[in-house]
């Protein structure tokens, strides 16, 4: 008879645990015993279930799992006594079941604070899908909502309070900043920044002292005598492990919680293991699934025989918070004079970096990321691996300047015991051996060595390994835009155009599957109007809010209006036009580093009829919410400047009303300067047009930003005819063949053969496609529309732009601004 395991837990980690002793030994019988009436489901992503996912969706094995691998299991039966003497377990059915090891994997449940009033109905904890279907039942009839607890749970509860359309969501911590556990003050007040742009309104320094209402919530009352009211409260302060069964049963526990165990993960008892956030090692409670796992794996290995110990576990992680990127790895408060601190901060885009490096300037210590955590993994791989850092070691987030990768930079370089997925324990050798082996996508390789089946932060870094190693064999390697469309962007292009298809859901029944995602969504759009031209407003699969509104949202929920100057050229009578209408509306104005005038703090509502007077005095739309072209800077060219060769204003006014309109892979910028001192820094755009003796030189293929790469020479002393139709060729084959969202730089870089290759196809014709560019971006051309104009006159598009839809003349009642240089400006 086989010696019997008992489970005590059903969560991730006792799901994983059975999943890794199944696959590794058939010597045991298994039973579990989960408190929840479900299979084991994932809590990483309990946020999804809002976003649309089922509770199905989100289980870690199918229904038959559990029975196929000889597994008892009992849900909704809760393990009541522990009886170590007798090694016995006694269940609420009254079932008791003896056992030859255990393993408690009870988890952690939520920290409720004492706080008067917490009973009241409207008061909810954020764990399981039961705490959610309350929560989704109760949110119906609440206009406001908050969330008790600024951490990562607090941050996730938020988001699940925004998706279930709470107009007004706020967030209360009783510390000075956000997530202070897991960033520093400038990266939590960056992401505060960019959370409240979002519409959450967050509140630091808040200690709650009772929860007002009579049986029901009505608000939170502050130790300042502060009020807060609110509809309903989701309480999300932390986690506390559920070690009750142990204490009760006797085994050594903390004096702060959680069951006391070795590095085996056995606990005072050898015939008893403790896994997951309810075990302690080392004073620690590991509150991320990764090391739950590795517990897991522990405990495996003892009972098939082999030796493994738990040592700790890297806390780094990376998450994606309401949208916003969130990451921290190794060694991230570590200050000078330990290390030597390197700070890259843009408040305008809301993005925070900081990498602690070795005062020899040799290894990288540790970091922080908001905003943009793309280098994450391959930043974690430099700490955990030891990677010497580049000469300058600004670069690991500032890129070469250039836009060149420093040298030995890339997945494939590292070594093949360097850890990819934490969570599963898979390095970039088994995923590389995995793919030699004929596991050629990411699906093959989830199935083959689990990696990326976690929290999915290694996804990017599996996918770069899969590409690396496949193309390392010779093989073609195909890109496709995500698991909705196994096509690439290009593909997807050309398919579109050949059918003639017209909107988002056609394009799915046609080539796609599913229903769709982020990333396709706003993809399909992009190339719809990259062909059509059709005003992208009418498409109700666009994800970003700054299409939808046709304006950029900005700090505290309003939007800015960005009507188009082109070449900086405007009238008094223009000029005169906008002081008013930013007075009328109580707007604040800048002049922007694009030549025009940018109108700040306009309410949605207000969008409407400010683009109308706009209309009326002869201004279009900007498009400065657009992946499209945004300016054409110029300077005063040969009609002031007395170096000036050529009318560049004359030429910038041209290029720009040309291909004003027209949408690309990003937004592109141009330039024109008048001579070579260059006023105009027509070479830091997609396209610079600088003016010599005998014509223009075209630039093509730079950028500044935080990746600042000079364009290169495309053609010397051509006439404006010659250049527009080079322009004409250069863009239409960028639109065609970029992947989403690559400025034009980017795309030069990995462009098979380089601008030796772009020159070919754009002055030389090599592909014989010329006519067949210009054709193309003659149409987008003749088909131009102000997308602010066909809102003004469209009734049924002009009813969306309302903050109340019951009410579309109300505004936003949290918006505030407090003045500052005689103008106003957000006060969040």
């Amino acid at each position: 008879m086989k010696p019997t395991i008992v489970v005590v837990g059903n969560g991730m980690v006792g799901y994983k645990f059975c999943e890794k002793l199944v696959a590794k030994s058939s010597a045991y019988q298994i039973i579990v015993f989960g408190e929840e009436p479900r299979r084991a489901y994932d809590r990483v992503h309990l946020s999804e279930y809002f976003a649309g996912k089922t509770a199905e969706d989100l289980s870690m094995s199918p229904a038959l799992w559990y029975a196929e691998k000889g597994i008892e299991l009992y849900l909704g039966d809760a393990v009541q006594e522990i009886n170590l003497n007798q090694k016995t377990v006694h269940a609420q059915s009254r079932r008791v079941v003896h056992y030859d090891y255990l393993v408690l994997a009870t988890g952690s449940g939520a920290f409720v604070p004492d706080i008067p009033g917490v009973e009241k109905q409207g008061v909810f904890v954020y764990r399981t899908i039961e705490d959610l279907d309350r929560m989704q039942a109760y949110a119906g009839n609440a206009k406001s909502g908050v969330v008790m607890g600024g951490g990562l749970l607090g941050l996730e509860a938020a988001k699940a309070l925004i998706d279930l359309g709470i107009e007004q969501t706020h967030v209360i911590e009783f510390a000075p900043r956000l997530m202070p556990r897991q960033i520093d003050a400038a990266g939590s007040a960056m992401l505060q920044a960019k959370l409240s742009r979002l519409g959450l309104q967050i509140h630091l320094n808040k200690s709650t002292v009772v929860i007002e209402g009579d049986g029901q919530i009505t608000g939170l009352r502050f130790n300042d005598n502060s009020l807060l009211e609110t509809d309903m409260l989701v309480i999300s302060a932390g986690i506390r492990p559920r070690d009750e069964l142990a204490r009760l049963a006797g085994l050594e526990v903390g004096t702060r919680g959680g069951i006391v165990v070795n590095a085996q993960m056995q606990t005072s008892n050898p015939y008893v293991f403790a896994i997951g956030e309810c075990a302690l090692h080392d004073g620690m409670i590991y509150g991320l699934v990764a090391p739950g796992y590795e517990m897991a794996e522990v405990v495996v290995a003892q009972l098939a025989g082999a030796e493994k110990t738990f040592n700790g576990f890297d806390m780094s992680t990376k998450l994606k918070l309401i949208g916003v990127d969130v990451a921290s790895f190794g060694d991230a408060f570590i200050s000078e004079p330990d290390c030597r601190t390197i700070v890259f901060e843009d408040t305008y885009n809301g993005i925070y970096k900081r990498v602690n490096i070795s005062n020899d300037g040799k290894q990288l210590l540790g970091g922080i990321l908001i905003g943009d955590a793309e280098a994450y993994n391959m930043l974690l791989q430099t700490v955990n691996n030891k990677i010497a850092l580049p000469p300058n070691p600004e670069d690991i987030i500032l890129g070469a300047r250039g836009g060149e990768q420093a040298e030995g930079a890339g997945v494939m370089s590292l070594p093949d015991d360097a850890l990819i997925c934490s969570c599963e324990a898979v390095s970039k050798g088994d995923i590389c051996c995995s793919v030699n082996d004929g596991a050629l996508n990411l699906d093959a390789i989830k199935k083959c060595t689990k990696a990326g089946t976690g929290c999915g932060g290694c996804v990017p870094m599996v996918k770069d390994l899969i590409t690396g190693t496949l193309k390392a064999n010779g093989q073609y390697v195909k890109n496709v835009i995500c698991e909705h469309f196994d096509y690439s962007r290009q593909e997807l292009f050309d398919l579109i155009k050949v059918n003639q298809l017209r909107n988002y859901d056609l394009v799915l029944d046609h080539y796609g599957k599913g229903d769709g995602c982020e990333v396709c969504k706003p993809l399909v759009a992009s190339i719809l109007s990259s062909l059509w031209n059709e005003l992208v407003v009418k498409q109700d699969t666009i994800q970003d809010s700054n299409d939808r509104y046709l304006a950029n949202i900005q700090k505290g929920g309003t939007y800015s209006v960005v009507p188009r100057i082109p070449g900086g050229e405007i009238t008094p009578e223009k000029l005169i036009v906008i002081g008013q209408v930013a007075q009328k509306y109580g707007l604040y104005t800048k002049i922007t580093g694009g030549q025009r005038i940018d109108l700040f703090g306009a309410h949605v509502s207000n969008l409407p009829d400010i683009w109308e007077e706009l209309i009326n005095a002869g201004f279009e739309s900007g498009q400065a919410y657009g992946k499209s072209l945004r300016t054409v800077k110029s300077c005063v060219g040969s009609t002031w400047c007395r170096f000036g060769l050529h009318d560049s204003v004359s030429f910038a006014i041209e290029i720009e009303d040309r291909y004003k309109g027209v949408r690309s892979p990003h937004k592109l910028k141009g330039g024109v300067s008048g001579c070579i001192r260059e006023c105009a820094e027509a070479q830091a755009k997609d396209f610079g047009i600088i003016a010599t003796e005998k014509g223009w030189n075209l630039y093509v293929c730079g950028n500044g930003g935080s990746k600042p790469q000079h364009a290169q020479l495309l053609a010397a002393d051509i006439d404006s005819k010659t250049c527009i139709q080079y322009l004409d060729r250069f863009l239409m084959f960028y639109i065609k063949t970029a992947d989403p969202l690559t400025r034009t730089a980017t795309w030069l870089n990995k462009l098979d053969g380089g601008m030796s290759y772009l020159k070919n196809v754009v002055v030389n014709d090599s592909l014989g496609i010329a006519a067949q560019l210009e054709d193309e971006m003659q149409l987008l051309v003749d088909s131009f529309h102000c997308e602010w104009k066909e809102v003004v006159n469209n009734p049924q598009l002009r009813k969306r732009f309302s903050h109340f839809v019951n009410a579309p003349t109300e505004k936003d009642p949290n918006v505030k601004f407090q003045s500052m240089r005689q103008q106003l400006k957000a006060d969040w």
